[in-house]
Parts: C-alpha cells; structure tokens; sequence
C-alpha cells in the first residue's frame, strides 16, 4: 500500500461502474496555484459533492507556464507545483476526503525548448543520430536541401545575421557544471560534439560577435549544428517538424512509435498502478498520427496497470476520456475504446436547446445589416480555411503539397499532374472537410463498420463540395488526393506516410479556421461562437436534444458532460444570458440602434471607427458579461474599470484572431488604438451615456439569463454522462476567453456560500450573488452520491408538457429497477419570467401540465426542496412544480 493513501477507495464497492467518477472539478495548476493550494481546497469540493479532481497537466513544463501544456519533461512531476511529493498529499489528503484523482495528459505535443527540454535539447545536440530523434515529429530530408539533417529553430527576434551583427548571440565556455553553449537570452544552446574550435578554449575572444573574424567564426560554428537558428517568421512557411496548430515552439511527439509511447506515459502509468490517479483525460487527440490505434494502446496499457493496484485500491476501468471536438451528426467510434469525450458536444447540445430557433432570421438580419456581409457562416468558415492554408499552416499547407506531387510523379497515370494543380485541389478539399479530421489508415477492413463508413460519406460530400469550381487538370488532381487518404498502404510507406500528413493538416486548419478566425468574424449571436458548436446552428427543438441524450445513454454513457473549460470563449451564464437575445431579437435590435445612434457623434470625430460588426459583437459582449452586481454606484467605478480592462482585452484578442484587421504576428495597431478609443469613449460619461445604457439593458436580461443558467446546470447534473465543473464556476460564470476564463476562483468566498443555510426564499431573493446555482449544484450532487446507478446508467426518457407554456419545459426522466428521477426545467422564459427573480411566477404556469407516467396517481418529491407532489391521473401541474424554482428534480416515491 503507497504511503499517504488511506485502506480503500472511498465509495468503492470492487470495480465495475464504481471505478468512474460521479462528478469531477476542474482545477488549473500552475506556479500560483500548486498542490498544496489545491489540497487547502478539497475540503471544499468534498462538500461540494464531486468524487473526482481533474487537474490540468503536471509533468515538467516551462518555467513559469500558466498552464502546463508546454511539457518538457514526461518523466517527471512538475516541481513548480510540488513536484511528486507534492502531488502524492495531495492524492492522500483527497482519497481521505473521499475523492479521487484524474489526470490532463499531453501526448501529442512537447516545448520545443532547448533549455529546459532535455530530449530536444539532445536531438539539436546530436541531431539524427540522437537516442531522442524518433521522439519527434522531424522532416529530416525538407524540400529545402539546406535543412537535411538539420532542425529549424525559429527562435530569433529579428533575421539571423542582423542577431549575429547585434551580438545576440554570445559563446559561453565550459565549466565545471555545464559544455560549452551557446545563449541566446535565457535560452542555452547545446553545441555537436567536435563542432568547436580547439582554439576557443584558449582564446577567450575566438567567438566575439563584435568583431568581424570573430563573428565569422561564430557563424561557421553554427553552420556545423544539426540545427540552424532562423527568424521567427520564418517558422510558417520553412519549419520542418509538426508543430501544435500554428504555435512554433511546440514541437509533435511521435506518439505511434511504441518506445516513445512507453516513454511518454511511463509516470502516468507508474502513479495509476501505485494507486494515486485513477483516470485521464487527454488532450488534443486527434493531432496524432493514429488516434483510434493510440487510443486502444492507451487503453489496454491503463487497464493493465490498473489490475496491479494493491487490492484495497483495484480499479477495474480506469475513466479515459479524450479531447476530441465532433462535428455535426459525427460519432466517436467505439473501436477507439474510450469512455467519450471531454463534452464539448454536450455543451453545444445544452446551450442550443436553451436557444429559441425563432430568432434565427431576424438576428441574421440585424448581423447582416451590421456588417454588410450576409453571407452564412459556413462561407466564413471555408474562406478562413483558404486564408489560413495559404498565410498561416504554409509550411503544413506546402509541404503536403509537394509530398503529393513526389507521390503523383511516380507513377505514369498520374505524372503530368502538377503541383499548382495538386496545391488548389487539396486547399478546395480542406476547405470542404465538414469535420476536424478522417481516420483512413491502413487496415480499412479492422475498423469499426460504421465509424469507417462515415468516413467514406463525409470525403465524398467533402469531395463534391471541392469539385466545384476546379478546372479539369485540378479535378484529376483532386481525385488523386482522395486516393492517397483512402490507400491502405502501410504507415511507414511514402503513401502511408502521406495520408498521415494530410490528415494530421485538418485539425490544425479546423481549428485555426474555425474557432480561432470565424468565430471572430460572425457575430449573429455570440453565445453560439463556441468551442465544439456550429455558431450557423442558433437553437436545437427540445425532440432533437431529446434524441442526442437518449443515443448517449447508449453509446457513451459516461462521457464527460462540460458546460465551462478552460478553453470556452464565453463562460456558461455569460452565454446563457445571451441566448436570452434569441427571444427577443427585435427588443435586441431597437437597443442597438439606439446605441449606434448615441454614438454617431463619437464615430464622427474619431480618426479610425471600428467596423459596425465588430461593434456589434462588442455591444453583445458587454451585455453578455457585465457583472451580476450593481456597478451603476459611485462605489462601483474600480468595477467598472476591471471589466473595461477585461473587455478590452477580449477585444484586442478577437481583431486579430479575426484577422480583417491585422493578426498576432502583423497587428493593425492604428485599428487597435481605434476599436480601444471607442470603447472608452462609450464609458467616459459613466454612470450616464451609452455604457450605462448598455448596462441598463443586461441587467434587463439578466433575471432569464440566470433561469437559463440554472437550467442548464441541472439538466448538465443529471443526463447521461459525467458531468465537470470547471472551478469558480459555482457561482455565475460571466468569463471572456482565456485568459480571463482561467482567473483564481475565491475559494474563501466560495466556501463561505456553501456553508450558507438561510434556504430556498432567501437565496432565490439574493440571485444575484450566486448562492442559488451552488447550491443547486451541492443538493443534486448529494443526490447523485445517494442513487449512483440511476444517474450512471439510468434509462432516458421523454417527457412531454400540455398546456399554454409547453415551450417553456424541458423534462426528462432516469430510471433505474424501481428508482426514477426527473429533471424539470424552465426555458425560453424572457417574456414570462418574473422581473425580480428568476423563475415563471407561479400563475404564469396557468393550466400546463407535464405527464410523468401511466394515467394513474403517483406521488413524487422534490429533492431541492423537499416538497411532496402528487400526480392524479399521472399528470404534474407545472405551477406546483416550478412555483418556487425555475427547476426541479423530483424523485418517485414507492
């Protein structure tokens, strides 16, 4: 038995579906916020009611990372954190409270530090001749013939000779403690062995850059590295090795190589059969070469070590979930072995049912007449792919290109296609693609039926899509390409290796076009611009959701159930609060032209105006996160300037992931300074003038914002699945993309409003402070823990409302033997809800019904409240169900 660890696992009854969590809380480590800091707070989450800690990654990173996904070091726990130490009393302190541990893991990707990274740094010293070299994701032998065996490092501030002019780039000699490098900054430079001048290490000048001999020599040292250092805007369109999306110090791990996979996860592996984790999450799955295969690996190696836990700590289905975005009607296959995703697709599913499909076309309207561009949003969507492919994915884009055009040159069907032809088929493909990638791989016939026949279908609709508009030769070409993804040929054959390399480009372009452009560019209605949604979807009727929730009880029961990650755009009320513009798109409409009105004069006077849609979204970001509290006191002006500061950085962040006006890499800082002019402009008459009238109308909204709010926590506690809860987000979640979506939660705060019994009245009274949704989390949670079967396998059933206000409920039912629960909450209440608070006053239920069984009497009661309910004739009156809350979870009596 590891020290530290109590005798058993608390909860567990011997494996089986007591292995899997009942509820996790994400947590996000990082230097400010260490084990130590996360055991102070297990306490809280005990009472809480989660079962799990899903913490952020926690190998070796950079120094200093907020975050932990710049791994350096697989091998071993991140000492900024508390290093293993630190980690075990954590574990121990958690197993005492009753809650397990889950771990964020980072295959796909390392830091491409050369400092800090010792594999890295041991492929620049030895290049391919390194025991690290097949760790990584390397072209040895690029188009570019002075690269073969070197690696780019596209590390340098400005262009390679004006650094070396600058001396930047200074020769430090051995020591005691360390080899002759080189440093560039805070970074080290290792040197080949034999690559330095016997006479460095008696002249201390032999490298001076400040000097002409000195730095031609510097220049020849360099010139005998297995790396070659470069500008960094180089890196697009020259690197030669996989990067994570477009971010060029983050270099792709070789995850199907077995060696490195044993590597990679060897501690993961180690701290799961010692007892101290009890499942993963992993991240970015699809950027693998294999993910199906990597998956299963994955699997079968958790479950074996798993089985050699000490008995009193046995696991017999370590939880795996993956990070793995779908796409519309897109399945996971079962094949890969997996417990779900990380539930993305039911956070889009939760927030579209509580979306009203009636305000599509005049919010398209209003956004049309907005920006002048009425085209849907999957045409931004396919034009940001173009745009990416050819300004920002360059190095992926051509590479992929030329790789096509070797293959295409040997065979004499195919030789006279060239590569202009090959490079506009493939980026009419990619922009086609519908989905984040395909899995062709060599064994078509091994995968499972119908995840490879949905494949097939959606490469043909992609393949059609792209047809249009080619010329002949580029039409051969497109055909070409479609063979090369669906050959079976081997992995390491030049065909195989080409499918690989196209299919690890569709993630990347999917994810930089769309969530990272378009979602900047469309602005119909913010809260559907999130991670895993379709923002050209606005709403989901109830029968469809129905539908997905019951095709997940049966294919991924225990998938995770997200609603806030610390990837979202938005957080999960400053989205419920804008959906609340989906019913009232006019009242929407007449507030903004008011708006713009106002600001005409302002506009007139400045030098540069933001684009009318980017003001648009502006205005829909203030209203969607202006704070619960009122800031319109004097009291509240140092609110108001933290949440100016905070929207202005949403706002600098959203013009140049847009990239209309500028990007990350070449920012149009006159258009900048303008959209910021702007935006303080609109404050300077605070507490008057149109920041207060923006105000006025989100507080407005605020009330069905918050029913919206509750409403989807408790359907996210209770359908199929695993549900998180992202930390701080207890009380409202009123986040902006990160980083302000990854701010310290107040854990005093938090803890101090758990403890709070003043009851239903009074916290339905005081919404506005958040303690009716974390108590409402804490009560269904403690409902969870008392019928786990229920709600871990339970059926899913509909059920269905009669009356005036049948719009208005959503309700569903678990059933388990002879246990049943049903969830009952309020939606599309903006024009009935009660102005003071957030429910449907009592009266306003009027006759409508919900039918809860058989025509026959049942007696039911509710689990938040306590209130007993009976149903004659099998019929609930909704005024008695959600007279005092605008949700309920009702539990059948014997």
């Amino acid at each position: 038995m590891p020290a530290g660890l109590p005798e058993s696992l608390p909860g567990s009854h011997g494996g089986g579906d007591h292995d899997l969590p009942r509820a996790t809380a994400r947590l996000q480590l990082h230097p400010g916020f260490t084990f130590a800091d996360a055991a102070a707070v297990v306490d809280y989450y005990a009472a809480l009611g989660v079962s799990h800690l899903y913490l952020s990654p926690v190998c070796g990173a950079r120094p200093g990372s907020t975050h932990g996904y710049d791994v350096t070091d697989f091998t071993r726990v991140r000492d900024e954190l508390g290093g293993e130490p630190g980690l075990k009393a954590l574990a121990g302190r958690a197993r005492a409270a009753g809650l397990g541990l889950v771990l964020d893991i980072v295959p796909n990707h390392m830091a491409a530090d050369p400092t800090h990274n010792h594999w890295w740094r041991d492929v620049l010293t030895h290049g391919r001749a390194s025991r690290c070299a097949a760790s990584f994701d390397i072209d040895w032998t690029p188009r570019d013939p002075a690269l073969h065996g070197k690696v780019l490092l596209p590390m340098l501030g400005q262009s390679y000779w004006d650094t070396l002019v600058a001396g930047e780039l200074q020769w430090v000699p051995a020591s005691a403690d360390d080899a002759a490098h080189l440093r560039y900054f805070e970074h080290s430079l290792p040197l080949a062995p034999g690559s330095v001048d016997a006479a460095a290490a008696t002249q201390p000048g032999w490298y001076d850059p400040t000097q002409a001999e000195g730095r031609t020599r510097l220049h020849a040292l360099l010139e005998r590295q297995h790396y070659r250092l470069a500008w960094w805007r180089t890196a697009a369109a020259a690197l030669n090795w996989r990067r994570f999306f477009e971010i060029s110090d983050l270099v792709g791990v070789r995850e199907e190589d077995p060696q490195v996979f044993d590597a990679v996860h060897a501690l993961v592996f180690r701290l799961l059969r010692e007892g101290w984790i009890d499942g993963v999450r992993v991240d970015h799955v699809d950027g693998l070469a294999d993910p199906a295969g990597y998956c299963r690996r994955l699997r079968a190696e958790l479950d074996r070590h798993a089985a050699a836990r000490p008995p009193l700590l046995r696991l017999a289905h370590p939880w795996l979930v993956v990070e793995k975005i779908l796409g519309p009607r897109e399945r996971l296959a079962p094949d890969w072995q997996v417990d779900g995703t990380t539930g993305y697709d039911f956070m889009d599913d939760v927030a579209a049912v509580l979306h009203d499909g009636n305000g599509e076309a005049p919010l398209g309207a209003l956004w049309a007449s907005a920006s002048g561009d009425a085209r849907p949003y999957a045409a931004h969507v396919a034009a940001a792919r173009r745009q990416v492919l050819e300004r920002h994915l360059v190095t992926e884009y051509e590479g992929a290109a030329a790789c096509l055009h070797d293959c295409a040159k040997q065979e004499p069907g195919t030789r006279d296609l060239t590569r202009a032809a090959l490079r506009r088929a493939l980026a009419a493909l990619m922009a086609a693609v519908p989905v984040y990638r395909s899995y062709f791989d060599a064994q078509p016939g091994a995968r499972d039926a119908s995840a490879a026949q949905a494949d097939d279908v959606m490469l043909d609709q992609a393949m059609q899509a792209a047809r249009t508009g080619l010329a002949p030769d580029e039409a051969v070409a497109l055909a070409f390409i479609d063979g090369c993804l669906r050959t079976p040929a081997p992995p390491d054959s030049e065909t195989g290796v080409l499918r690989r390399r196209l299919q690890q480009l569709m993630p990347a372009l999917a994810a930089k076009a769309g969530e990272d452009t378009a979602f900047y560019r469309y602005g119909r209605l913010l809260s559907r611009n999130e991670v895993g949604s379709d923002p050209g979807t606005l709403a989901l009727p109830p029968a469809q959701f129905h539908a997905r929730m019951a095709a997940r009880r049966q294919a991924c029961p225990h998938a995770m159930l997200a609603t806030a990650t610390h990837d979202h755009k938005r957080g999960e009320d400053t989205r419920m609060r804008l959906a609340v513009l989906s019913e009232m798109p006019d009242a929407w409409a007449d507030a903004v032209a008011a708006w713009e009105l106002a600001c005409a004069p302002l506009l007139s006077t400045l030098p540069q105006a933001p684009d009318p849609g980017d003001r648009l979204m502006l205005y829909q970001t203030l209203v969607g996160a202006w704070p619960m509290e009122d800031i319109g006191k004097p009291a509240g002006s140092n609110t108001v300037d933290a949440f100016l500061e905070r929207v202005s950085a949403w706002q600098l962040k959203a013009i140049r992931e847009a990239k209309r006006h500028g990007n990350w890499t070449c920012p149009d800082a006159a258009y900048e300074a303008a959209c910021e002019g702007f935006l303080r402009a609109i404050a300077a008459d605070w507490p008057l003038g149109v920041l207060a009238h923006i105000g006025q109308f989100a507080q407005h909204i605020a009330v069905a914002g918050a029913v919206n709010g509750l409403a989807q926590v408790l359907v996210q506690l209770t359908a199929p699945g695993i549900p998180d809860r992202y930390q701080g987000c207890e009380g409202w979640d009123l986040s902006l993309v990160d980083p302000d979506n990854r701010r310290p939660p107040d854990f005093a705060q938090l803890r101090a409003r758990l403890g709070c019994s003043a009851g239903w009245a009074h916290w339905l009274a005081h919404w506005r402070d958040g303690r009716i949704k974390q108590q409402l989390i804490r009560q269904v949670l403690a409902v969870r823990r008392a019928h786990p079967r229920l709600f871990a396998d339970g059926q899913y059933g509909v059920l269905a409302a009669q009356g005036e206000l049948v719009p208005q409920v959503l309700a569903f039912a678990r059933t388990a033997d002879a246990h049943q629960a049903i969830t009952v909450v309020t939606r599309l209440a903006a024009t009935q809800v009660d102005p003071t608070m957030p429910r449907i006053p009592p009266a306003g239920w009027g006759d409508t019904t919900l039918t809860v069984g058989a025509p026959q009497p049942s007696r039911w009661t509710d689990a938040l409240t306590g209130h007993v309910l009976d149903a004659p004739m099998g019929r609930l009156r909704l005024r008695e169900v959600l007279g005092g809350l605008p949700v309920a979870l009702l539990l059948r009596q014997p």
